[in-house]
């Protein structure tokens, strides 16, 4: 990656918090701490992988930078501009350089809607181009996402899993973003489609330079499509690196024991397993200080009780641990 590519997307400090009510008035009783506190920044062209177990709030994150959710705090620059700020006119424009693909291609698509109505929608919505240009751009996008023009006219029904997924990358390329969110694109997609979509996202970004901030929780698949990868546990970023360095140089003891859990194809490789103990905390009643303290193998009284700093221990290698 170059060293001087600007910043797109910056986040710095968000929190969303949903209320939890109860009692015959359904007051706020305590709140869902689905995203507490996290930083971080995508450069252009970049891809940044976030994973992490189910519930750790990295979906929610993804939307509440797009702005599809309401944050309760922090801030979000999209190109230096704070979202939170903008008025529901310039929202809509800045709509047009963020984009969202969905985890799952069988329920994201309206399935009373053409191909052609599925992916040109957004171009009638934002009255980009006539009808007949809306028709040549969602021929060439979905040639380019790798369908055949006759396809413009079937249904959603007539697709298998991963030509669904493909419309879908499609209805978010056709507005020529700079930033998409990619949720989970490729777990309900069997691992032989799995590995062609991934090759597409890839493909996509080399020949249009946009980013991605790409939702996982499988670490083999994050390793083969993201330049930074960073790893959220119950809502807090404990541990965010460039690749390479993440792969190769752990530091946080969670993001160990998802290592050790990553399937390697050679059989002649042995690698020791770090089975974690207990079960993931409620993020509406978090554990005090370290969130993870509860599951930790090396655990300490000050883990307990205070909660880490997320620092740069080296060069845009960033960790929340006492132990470090």
């Amino acid at each position: 990656m170059e060293k001087d590519k600007e910043i797109l997307v910056k986040v710095e400090n968000l929190k969303k918090y949903f209320p939890v009510r109860g009692g015959f008035f359904q007051k706020t009783v305590g709140y869902v701490k689905a995203v507490d506190n996290i930083s971080f920044n995508i450069k252009k062209g970049e891809t940044l992988g976030l994973v992490g177990e189910s519930g750790c709030g990295k979906s929610t994150t993804g939307r509440t930078i797009l702005r599809l959710w309401n944050k309760t705090s922090g801030k979000v620059y999209f190109k230096d501009k704070d979202i939170y700020k903008l008025n529901k006119q310039e929202l809509r424009k800045l709509r047009l350089k963020m984009q969202l693909i969905f985890q799952d291609p069988y329920s994201s698509l309206n399935p009373r809607l053409t191909v052609n109505e599925i992916v040109g929608e957004s171009l009638k919505d934002h009255k980009i181009c006539s009808k007949a240009e809306i028709h040549d751009r969602v021929i060439e996008t979905i040639k380019t996402c790798g369908l055949a023009p006759y396809h413009i006219k079937r249904y959603p029904h007539e697709f298998s899993g991963g030509q669904r997924q493909r419309i879908g990358i499609a209805r978010a390329l056709i507005l020529n973003p700079d930033f998409i969110v990619a949720d989970e694109p490729v777990s309900a997609l069997d691992v032989s489609i799995q590995s062609q979509i991934i090759n597409l996202l890839q493909e996509l970004q080399d020949k249009m330079g946009f980013s991605y901030l790409f939702i996982s929780h499988d670490l083999s698949v994050v390793k083969h499509i993201s330049h930074k990868v960073g790893v959220m546990y119950l809502g807090s970023m404990v541990e965010m690196a460039p690749k390479d360095e993440l792969y190769k140089n752990p530091v946080h003891p969670y993001t160990k024991a998802l290592l050790s859990a990553v399937p390697i194809p050679d059989p002649t490789i042995r690698r020791d397993r770090i089975i974690l103990k207990g079960d993931l905390p409620s993020p509406s009643n978090p554990p005090s200080g370290c969130k993870f303290h509860t599951r930790c193998p090396y655990v300490t009284k000050k883990c307990k009780e205070q909660i880490p700093k997320y620092r740069e221990i080296d060069k845009d290698h960033f960790v929340a641990c006492h132990l470090v």
